[in-house]
């Protein structure tokens, strides 16, 4: 890709997408420009990805072909102010913060301008994120499968209706806190029972990627794969009756409802 991507802010999640592009070779390492708030964050940057960085945002503005403003929610608004008057005619404005909206965007430029809203995970610095993404009517299809391209570098990508967006932090920008907290209760659970601790976040965590290996590639539903391990009258049947009783379901649902309610309020 010839395209020039800019970053505006360039923290743990800048610093993914940045590895998965530059690792990818999709982009040349001189058509990637990023700034950031400190100068020993421009070398940290500068070091770990060979890439050009600086402190003023609006240079990057007047470089990218596609800009991603890589910061916190309340932030946008001004750094939209500080940036507007010197990005390109066509540039390609990229969000990566909840509860951000196209309009929310459209609005604090002040003029018709193509804009693509995202929501990546942290996996992303493992090279598996999951990128769920929606664009204004301003970008053409060929525009917008560009940028896919870009997540692609770093893991998956899924489009979405923007009126759906605001639940995605729960399903999966949020989410692998979750996955986490069962990682390190399974793991607890095993050392309760003897096994060392190093191996136990193996095992729990290979449990983990594999049982959702076994829904992304065979297709099966993952109540059918939960019953193929429940042998009747078994150990596994034990558990998930407990789990049960205990609201294992119902509990995450009620956290990703709080998740969903609180990006709706960020701003």
């Amino acid at each position: 890709m010839e395209k020039k991507i800019g970053f505006i802010g360039a923290g743990k999640m800048a610093q993914a997408m940045i590895e998965g592009m530059v690792k990818s070779l999709t982009i040349p390492k001189e058509n990637i420009f990023v700034s950031a708030n400190t100068e020993d964050t421009t070398k940290v940057i500068k070091q770990k990805f060979d890439i050009c960085t600086t402190l003023n945002n609006r240079d990057v503005a007047r470089f990218a072909d596609i800009l991603i403003i890589a910061v916190k929610p309340g932030l946008y608004a001004t750094i939209i102010e500080e940036i507007k008057n010197d990005i390109k005619q066509n540039v390609i404005i990229v969000t990566i913060a909840a509860g951000i909206t196209l309009m929310d965007i459209e609005k604090s430029f002040g003029f018709q301008i193509k804009t693509i809203r995202t929501m990546p995970n942290t996996p992303s610095l493992v090279g598996e994120g999951m990128s769920v993404i929606c664009a204004n009517d301003y970008l053409t299809e060929n525009e917008i499968i560009e940028v896919e391209h870009l997540f692609q570098t770093f893991g998956k990508t899924e489009r979405l209706e923007e009126k759906l967006m605001d639940a995605v932090p729960a399903i999966s920008g949020s989410s692998p806190a979750y996955v986490y907290m069962l990682i390190e209760a399974m793991a607890d659970g095993g050392v309760r029972q003897g096994i060392p601790r190093n191996q136990a976040y193996r095992l729990a965590a290979q449990a983990v990627l594999g049982a959702a290996k076994m829904v992304l590639e065979t297709g099966k539903h993952p109540g059918e794969l939960k019953d193929n391990v429940c042998t009747p009258g078994g150990a596994t049947i034990e558990a998930v009756v407990t789990l049960e009783e205990k609201q294992f379901r119902g509990s995450i649902m009620t956290a990703m409802d709080s998740c969903t309610n609180k990006v709706k309020n960020l701003l």
